[in-house]
Order: C-alpha cells, then sequence, then structure tokens
C-alpha cells in the first residue's frame, strides 16, 4: 500500500533584529583507541575533549556538534565498557555544561547513557548556553548488536527542539538509512538537523539536507566532519589534516523553486542587490534565498514579489494532478 504524506505549508517568519548568522563547528577526531578503566579512564577523556574543543573555541561558535559515543574508549571490552558508562553518568555531560557556560555556546553532546534499570540508550544531548540540556534524543535504529551485546535499546520518537536558532532536529548514525525517521523530522521543517556519528552516510547527509530544508551538520569519527545547505549543498568540511570544520550560516532562508519565478526573483536582485543572496546549485530547479539584511527578513522579500516557498509549490503541483480532467482516464 502507497503511503501518502500531507505537507504543511510552512513560511517561516524571521523575528526583527533577531540574529540571521550563526557559526557552526563540528568535530570529529580519531576514535579513542586507549584500554583505561575507573578514574584514569575518565580523567583522559575529560583532558581529550578539552583539548579538542579548544581547536573551534577561537572561532566563538554558537554551536558545537560532536561525534557520536564521542566518550567512548574503543580499547575496552564490551563489559569493561558498559561498567565504564555506568561509573561515568553524568560527569562527562557536566564538564560540557561547563564548556557550554564559559564559552556561551550550544553543545550537542553524544553518548551511551545508562537507563538505570540495566538498559542503556544512545544519545545525543543538546546543552544551551547557560549549561541546561534543553533537550534529548535517543537513537532509533541503534545497529543490531548495538541491542544484542550493549543493551541499548531503540529510541521510540524524533526530538525537536525550539531553540534561539528555531526548530533543531537531531539523529545519530545508522538512523539515517531509516527513511520513516527522515519523513517524521522532515514534516516539523527544521532550520537544522545535527548529526552526531561514526559512519558518514555518503549522499544520505545531501537528501536528509534537501528533504528536511535544514542546514545539515555532521560530526563523525575520524571521517569528514562537514556543513550542508538546504539544497543538499556542501558548502563546508573538515580535511584530512584537520578533524573538525567551523563556518557561518544565515539561517534567515527559504527554498523556492524556480518555475514561475524567474522574473520575480531577478526583479528582488534587481532592488535588494547585496542584500539578497540567490543561490543556484544547479540542475535542481530551486535556489536557496537568503536576506542579508537586518529589516527585511527573507519572507518578507517572498510576500513583497509574490514568491512561492517550494512546499507552496509543491502542493500547488498536487492539487493540479488531482484537478478535474487533470488525470488520464482509467
Amino acid at each position: 500500500m502507497r503511503r501518502l504524506f500531507k505537507w504543511k505549508i510552512i513560511i517561516q517568519e524571521e523575528e526583527k533584529n533577531m540574529s540571521k548568522k550563526i557559526t557552526v563547528a563540528a568535530l570529529g577526531p580519531d576514535i579513542i583507541r586507549e584500554r583505561l578503566l575507573g578514574s584514569k579512564a575518565l580523567a583522559f577523556v575529560r583532558s581529550f575533549w578539552r583539548k579538542e574543543l579548544d581547536r573551534v573555541l577561537p572561532e566563538q561558535p554558537d554551536l558545537i556538534v560532536l561525534p557520536e559515543a564521542c566518550d567512548r574508549l574503543m580499547g575496552q571490552s564490551i563489559p569493561e565498557r558498559l561498567e565504564y558508562y555506568t561509573e561515568r553518568g553524568e560527569l562527562m555531560l557536566d564538564v560540557f555544561r561547563d564548556i557550554a557556560r564559559n564559552n556561551h555556546c550550544w553543545i550537542a553532546y553524544s553518548a551511551v547513557m545508562p537507563a538505570g534499570d540495566g538498559t542503556f540508550r544512545n544519545a545525543t544531548m543538546l546543552i544551551d548556553r547557560s549549561g541546561r540540556v534543553a533537550g534529548t534524543y535517543h537513537k532509533n535504529f541503534p545497529m543490531i548488536n548495538e541491542t544484542t551485546e550493549q543493551h541499548i535499546l531503540c529510541g521510540r520518537a524524533e526530538t525537536v527542539i525550539e531553540t534561539e536558532f528555531g526548530k533543531t532536529g537531531m539523529a545519530i548514525c545508522f538512523d539515517l538509512n531509516f527513511h520513516d525517521l527522515l519523513e517524521r523530522y522532515a514534516a516539523h521543517r527544521p532550520k537544522l538537523m545535527l548529526f552526531s556519528s561514526m559512519y558518514h552516510g555518503g549522499l544520505m547527509q545531501n537528501y536528509w539536507a534537501y528533504h528536511c530544508r535544514s542546514y545539515f551538520i555532521a560530526a563523525v569519527t575520524a571521517n569528514e566532519c562537514a556543513v550542508v545547505n538546504p539544497l543538499g549543498e556542501k558548502i563546508a568540511h573538515s580535511s584530512n589534516y584537520f578533524p573538525f570544520v567551523t563556518a557561518e550560516i544565515n539561517l534567515d532562508y527559504q527554498v523556492v523553486h524556480l518555475d514561475y519565478h524567474w522574473e520575480k526573483l531577478e526583479l528582488a536582485k534587481k532592488k535588494y542587490g547585496r542584500g539578497v543572496n540567490i543561490f543556484d546549485p544547479g540542475r535542481l530547479g530551486s535556489v536557496l534565498l537568503a536576506s542579508e539584511m537586518p529589516d527585511v527578513s527573507s519572507a518578507d522579500i517572498l510576500k513583497e514579489f509574490d514568491i512561492m516557498p517550494w512546499d507552496e509549490y509543491y502542493q500547488l503541483a498536487l492539487n493540479h494532478r488531482c484537478g478535474p480532467c487533470h488525470l488520464e482516464p482509467l
């Protein structure tokens, strides 16, 4: 049976004088391979992450995304690792809360957390500038052996948090393969999707960004970390020399299909010049329109020039197909 999705049409209005541009960072240093136990393990992990974060904090990021299970020690056996998770508890969470508070930034901290009943969750905790945990996501699709060997249970739902940046969603590693979870996130139209992983995901990163119409911030252990824009275009990435990336992004944007809008987009550009940025990735038929002006939002520009956001155009096309005499006869 075919599943149909009814999209809610959303034009996200930006508040006047709010900060539209933010600096984001993602880190993916190589796996912590040491076999340490007890207090030595905790001391090592604490020192490791303070050193790694010192590489991006000079950029004064508004948001930092850490990779999946970032404080795991791969040299430990599974029983040792589970004991370490229980002993560690929220100690590393408190470390990252202090760092967020002292540097006035948000941090997405990903870790395996004990649930208190002998089971665990592969989780991402989003810490705000005051050091408060604004929300937690539990990985919906752990790999099979995460559950059978490590007692990590599957999360039940997507997590979308209302933040100063707008709606923010989170996914972890293997999640990226599951379209049902993607559809649930896309229905929220988040401004940001935060991805903590030990698996890169390839083209799925780009597809998630485009399908959600969101910026996709990927922190991947020992692999490329990246910032992908809402058209699915990678705009910044780490390298083989530096396992981290920082980038400035503009959250006052709209995704627009070119159909019906060629002349309107030209008129908007003629009027506002550098005040409006219209990015065309080519071959997609859609552009990313962003306002660079403090007193005119991207939603204002769409309204002024009678430009439909992509989702409204999509709904128009769906409605047209179902109109009288528009379908071929049976």
